[in-house]
């Protein structure tokens, strides 16, 4: 039992293959502060999960410094990720060991390291404001907003050629 939670928590303090590309640095340095960091990124959130519901959740793991909400840059709403900076690293490695990877309203959250929170990084990289990964979604999903923006395009010329007919 103990060697499997040694196991668990060597994997949690793992870095991911990801790689933030609007990083301001080489890749060195961006893992040089992701070793570090004791910033999360916790994706694949409701668009109606709360920053208090985050906060009940996390700070399960320990004492959370901040919380920086992902926002649609043109609605400034909600879009389905944010970033969860700790006091110390060992509190964020609990929570990418306890807590990714289970539900949250009624969602799969997952979490990985970041190389630390700046300013503008919590607006949506998407054409459209949101995230990139909604732009392309094919599937309803009531808790990201509906169909990816994609999909509402597509539906939108289909009822465009349904009326022309």
């Amino acid at each position: 039992m103990a060697n499997t939670l040694a196991n668990r928590h060597f994997k949690s303090a793992e870095l991911s293959q990801y790689r933030d590309q609007h990083f301001r640095g080489n890749m060195t340095e961006q893992e040089k502060k992701l070793r570090r960091s004791g910033t999360l990124y916790i994706g694949n959130l409701s668009f109606f999960t709360t920053e208090e519901q985050i906060h009940e959740l996390f700070s399960k793991c320990g004492d959370i410094k901040r919380i920086i909400m992902g926002l649609d840059k043109v609605k400034k709403t909600p879009c389905g990720f944010c970033f969860i900076e700790y006091y110390t690293r060992e509190d964020a490695v609990h929570a990418l060991m306890y807590i990714s990877g289970t539900r949250l309203d009624d969602r799969i959250i997952r979490g990985d390291w970041d190389a630390g929170f700046v300013e503008g990084r919590q607006y949506g990289r998407g054409r459209s404001g949101g995230q990139v990964r909604d732009e392309y979604r094919s599937e309803y999903d009531s808790g990201r907003g509906g169909y990816g923006k994609a999909a509402v395009k597509q539906i939108q010329q289909q009822q465009q050629n349904d009326r022309r007919v």
